[in-house]
């Protein structure tokens, strides 16, 4: 299955992304930690991304797009797979669907702001290897180093209230506008994605009828 996973961030679709691509055997691939990939190897776009970001400024789309392509192509995404933060405006949908790609079922995971905001206040990142936890919702194991790695866990800037506030804005304006854009090709799928991760889960596999 060939699947896109949106929501507002801190809405746990990475979270349930991860989950539903193992249980389909597919890839999950991230935007960010595949421009991170790019960039550790040097290709093409991953040398044109590190101009950009560098400077401090955006990774343009026709790069950002660049990247997925680069991505897509690899053999293990032959049998499908989840793409988790692109695209993130419609200009970045219609590149994709311009490159052919045949989405099976667009996943909305749906949270109130207020929910974001008591969620992503509690989060914590491992800055080695990327995992995510939640100090009341998802914590690892002993609550300060990461289950994966051992790293020590810690608070991403952007997880304080007023910069969520901010980034909620942001989506509401640019990604949000992606629902109606695949509501009308039919395959969006509107996800409850308050509740436990196990109970999102089988909300989500019902939604993709798997």
């Amino acid at each position: 299955m060939k699947i896109i996973f949106l929501g507002a961030p801190g809405a746990g679709k990475g979270t349930q992304a991860d989950i539903i691509a193992d249980r389909l055997g597919i890839p999950t691939i991230s935007t960010g930690a595949i421009i991170r990939e790019a960039l550790k190897n040097g290709t093409e776009m991953g040398l044109k991304a590190k101009k950009f970001i560098e400077a401090g400024e955006l990774v343009p789309d026709d790069v950002v797009i660049g990247i997925i392509k680069e991505r897509l192509a690899k053999s293990d995404c032959q049998n499908g797979f989840i793409l988790d933060g692109f695209p993130r405006t419609v200009p970045q949908a219609e590149a994709l669907d311009s490159m052919g790609v045949a989405l099976d079922k667009v996943v909305s995971i749906e949270v109130p702001d207020e929910k974001i905001v008591e969620r992503m206040s509690g989060r914590r990142v491992c800055a080695k290897c990327g995992a995510s936890y939640h100090i009341a919702f998802n914590p690892s194991k002993d609550g300060k180093t990461c289950d994966k790695c051992s790293e020590e866990l810690t608070v991403r800037k952007d997880d304080a209230p007023e910069v969520v506030l901010s980034r909620l804005e942001v989506y509401h304006s640019t990604t949000e506008p992606l629902k109606d854009y695949y509501s009308l090709k039919g395959i969006l799928k509107l996800v409850d994605g308050v509740g436990s991760v196990d109970e999102i889960s089988c909300r989500t596999l019902s939604a993709l009828e798997v």
